[in-house]
């Protein structure tokens, strides 16, 4: 039984006579991936990515919220340790992320309708859902 290419198996590999052999970086080159849509893969990616919507407060939480800060005011000049929940919107896409944060409430600023916190944290009033006063 013979090959079909028994003819062509021992023989010398080709080289060009016009011009220079491909080095292999080059030759490597030609095969390596490719995005053949730039920013398709980011655009995916952020599509995929979940987003929570703002809930807001009911009547009865509203009114709770409003017991707590007017506590929070009272204990004011002690600086009293709060865990808050807030709402983050997002900045690509509809929606935004629930975010928890602790520390020492320095004072409500009402001009700016913000709890301002020791560190120079700054939360706005209406993105709250929840306050804990630890």
């Amino acid at each position: 039984m013979t090959n079909d290419y028994d003819d062509i198996i021992n023989q010398p590999h080709y080289e060009p006579k016009h011009h220079p052999r491909m080095s292999m970086w080059n030759r490597a080159a030609q095969f390596a991936p490719f995005a053949a849509l730039t920013g398709y893969d980011a655009a995916i990616q952020e599509s995929g990515r979940l987003t929570d919507d703002w809930l807001g407060l009911s009547e009865s939480g509203n009114e709770e919220m409003n017991r707590k800060m007017e506590l929070i005011v009272s204990i004011l000049p002690e600086h009293p340790s709060v865990t808050i929940e807030y709402f983050v919107p997002d900045e690509h896409k509809a929606g935004g992320s629930y975010q928890s944060y602790t520390g020492n409430v320095k004072r409500i600023d009402e001009y700016e309708k913000c709890i301002e916190f020791t560190n120079g944290k700054k939360v706005p009033l209406d993105v709250i859902r929840e306050i804990k006063i630890d």
